[in-house]
């Protein structure tokens, strides 16, 4: 998550950088990037706020015993497993990033031109970014 939230700063950075000038396209460009940077902050943000996190640090506040911290633990599991897919995807973008982790899960990543575009191949397994 911290690999991602970092190259989201540094995507924003670069794009308000951008100076257009009178390119309508460049504008379009900066205007388009800024919108994704907010719009994967936004995942970013739904993937952490799960209830989930909240009963974790509830159990543990609560000092419960190890043996129903534990079921705690198994049923919070649950929403971040499902939701973390949505960081490993978010985090492809970034693996040619000298930071970026391949045990996170994206251990091919190629694009092949095709007649209706670019076609993603990957394969995952691994820890969340």
């Amino acid at each position: 998550m911290q690999f991602l939230k970092a190259r989201l700063r540094e995507d924003e950075a670069a794009a308000r950088a951008v100076k257009p000038g009178k390119s309508e396209d460049l504008k379009r460009l900066k205007a388009r990037v800024l919108a994704d940077v907010e719009a994967k902050r936004q995942l970013v943000a739904w993937v952490e706020e799960n209830f989930g996190t909240v009963l974790k640090a509830d159990a543990e506040a609560r000092g419960l015993p190890v043996l129903q911290k534990g079921a705690v633990h198994l049923i919070a599991a649950l929403p971040e497993f499902l939701r973390s897919p949505v960081i490993e995807r978010l985090v492809w973008a970034y693996a040619d990033h000298p930071d970026y982790d391949p045990g996170w899960g994206l251990t091919e990543y190629m694009h092949e031109d095709e007649a209706d575009g670019d076609k993603l191949r990957s394969r995952t397994g691994g820890r969340t970014p």
